[in-house]
């Protein structure tokens, strides 16, 4: 506690160019920290069953379209809680919301470890689903708010960038976890660390910066209006966009820890070993990404143009999914999975850039919960399908359609007129 009382009461930062900006206060970077790390654990207690699916669906006896309806269960309580969870971290307040969030599936997490069979797994999955919905909207939300717009892309890629590394961490903590306590520790474990995390958030965030924006805004910013998310005429587009890429993303997640094991032959611990090396270049894409987001706009580039040829530069890379299937060796199939989460990376860090140029941050978290739910929609179908699609043809037919559908969201983003919003100017932020 003296280190944060120290934070509050330490003057705001020197800023090296006065006029990049106005200064940031520390303890900013330190929240933008905790956010990194809550979004870490988001994928890490989800990717838990993921890494443990082909031991443990043969413990319980499941087949893939019994584990497709578990990994849905999630995905719908998520998608339902996404739009909620965004709404509440709006009323709430991003400390609040978030720290109500990561409690709620922390302990769900933990309740995996209980489940005998199908249902009571998806049970303890729903719940997390729950839980996970504020995650994002929060993250985005806390970056927005407490940074200025040229320093935004940084922040946005460190909080949102937590996810990959947690999807790192995962496989090689749960397969040492399951191999000393077995696979009901590991969910144990995962919950308890979630919990840890909460007494530090609720610490640290009772001094949390004002947030940055202009006076004009600040008294208006009382409630999110879905009348004003609506009048954009950038959200529909956003929302068809989510609905087709989201479901890229969750087939990743939830899927291939199966297909390494069905397909490739990979153990348990050969699983931990590998499977982390597409999430760590996710990872670092979202930071990279960020910071090559504001280096652009430095030099004089427009948003609308820096977030324009990001995306496109993504969607051109996603293709390589389809050669997964085609790769001579697990070596090279690992590889081209690393250069589709790099794409994504870019285009994730982009596409909720985007989203902050086109709407006021008074609602930043409940459009971005508005989206989540549209593309966990998505997500939920998809994964019903590739359950009874996987059990019958393999894997192929799924990969090659996660090699289509990033090309097919740009062309949908790319009819995006002009933002319609006044934007925030570096006069008015008062921090």
């Amino acid at each position: 506690m003296t280190v944060i009382t120290g934070l509050k009461n330490e003057s705001i930062l020197n800023h090296p160019n006065p006029a990049a900006g106005p200064p940031i206060p520390r303890i900013a970077w330190v929240l933008c920290g905790f956010l990194f790390v809550a979004t870490a654990l988001s994928f890490l207690d989800r990717q838990v069953l993921s890494v443990l699916a082909p031991s443990l669906m043969k413990d319980l006896g499941m087949n893939n379209t019994d584990y497709s309806h578990v990994v849905s269960t999630f995905v719908f309580a998520y998608t339902i809680m996404f739009a909620a969870g965004g709404w509440l971290v709006d009323r709430l307040g991003t400390v609040r919301g978030l720290a109500i969030s990561v409690a709620v599936w922390s302990l769900a997490s933990a309740g995996h470890a209980l489940a005998a069979g199908v249902l009571g797994l998806g049970v303890a999955r729903f719940i997390l689903g729950l839980g996970e919905g504020a995650c994002f909207p929060a993250a985005i939300k806390g970056a927005t708010e407490w940074f200025p717009p040229e320093k935004r892309g940084a922040a946005m890629g460190i909080a949102i960038g937590g996810s990959a590394f947690g999807a790192v961490i995962a496989p090689p903590l749960t397969a040492w976890v399951a191999g000393s306590f077995g696979w009901r520790g590991a969910f144990f474990v995962t919950g308890l660390i979630g919990l840890t995390w909460v007494a530090g958030w609720i610490a640290a965030g009772r001094f949390a910066p004002k947030p940055v924006r202009s006076a004009a805004s600040a008294k208006t910013d009382t409630k999110a209006v879905w009348r004003e998310v609506f009048r954009q005429p950038a959200i529909w587009r956003i929302l068809a966009a989510r609905f087709l890429f989201d479901p890229v993303l969750y087939f990743y997640l939830f899927w291939i820890p199966q297909y390494l094991s069905h397909d490739r032959g990979f153990s348990l611990d050969e699983i931990g070993r590998y499977y982390w090396v597409p999430f760590l270049a996710l990872g670092l894409s979202n930071i990279v990404s960020g910071y090559l987001g504001d280096g652009l706009l430095r030099l004089g580039w427009s948003e609308r143009r820096v977030r324009r040829v990001l995306l496109a530069v993504a969607a051109l890379l996603t293709p390589v999914s389809c050669g997964v299937i085609f790769a001579p060796n697990a070596g090279w199939a690992i590889a081209m999975m690393a250069m589709l989460m790099v794409a994504h990376g870019l285009w994730i860090c982009n596409y909720v850039l985007l989203i902050g140029d086109h709407f006021p941050s008074r609602v930043a978290a409940t459009v971005m919960g508005l989206t989540g739910t549209v593309g966990g929609s998505a997500a939920m179908l998809a994964n019903l399908i590739t359950g009874p699609v996987v059990d019958r043809h393999g894997f192929t037919p799924i990969f090659i359609c996660t090699a289509l559908l990033y090309p097919l969201a740009l062309v949908v983003l790319l009819t995006i007129p002009r933002p319609a919003i006044a934007k925030e100017s570096s006069a008015d932020l008062a921090g």
